[in-house]
């Protein structure tokens, strides 16, 4: 959809859409209401502002909405559609590539009590394996900032993809 689009549809359907991008409602509130935007940079600089102020509860509560690096995302919506988009380029790991990053999902989610969280677009699956490796080494403090960082990137790439 083109940003004319955007700015011009009703606040249901625009909602949705943004919801899809990060499901935090503060947010999509803000980005939904300061609506008309007239660019793509415009729009994303307000969702970059209003996406750095996002709290540890808002980014835990949206994380119930991303599914396990390696897991097929379920569903028919728009996120989950992008979820599968994000995580194509590491669908074909090796078998042990994909075992470990399992492995890794379970002991992450033991240690930090939430779902991994990685932009995987892009990324190649032993790339996310070395990448969820090191964040085991973490704190909680740091690793609670990387995921609202990972979240805010992966929120912006969905936008990018959606609106031009």
């Amino acid at each position: 959809m083109d940003i004319h689009e955007l700015d011009a549809l009703d606040d249901g359907p625009a909602r949705e859409l943004v919801t899809s991008w990060a499901a935090v409602p503060r947010w999509v509130d803000g980005v939904v209401t300061a609506r008309p935007y007239g660019s793509v940079s415009a729009l994303r600089e307000h969702a970059a502002v209003l996406a750095s102020t996002w709290t540890d509860d808002e980014v835990a509560a949206a994380l119930a909405h991303h599914p396990r690096i390696g897991d097929r995302p379920v569903g028919d919506d728009a996120s989950a559609a992008a979820s599968r988009h994000e995580q194509s380029s590491s669908a074909d790991a090796d078998a042990a590539t994909a075992a470990a990053i399992r492995d890794g999902n379970g002991t992450y989610e033991r240690r930090f009590d939430r779902v991994f969280l990685v932009r995987a677009a892009g990324r190649t699956a032993p790339e996310i394996l070395a990448e969820l490796e090191r964040r085991l080494g973490n704190d909680d403090a740091t690793e609670r900032a990387e995921v609202a960082e990972e979240l805010r990137a992966i929120a912006l790439l969905r936008l990018e993809r959606s609106v031009s």
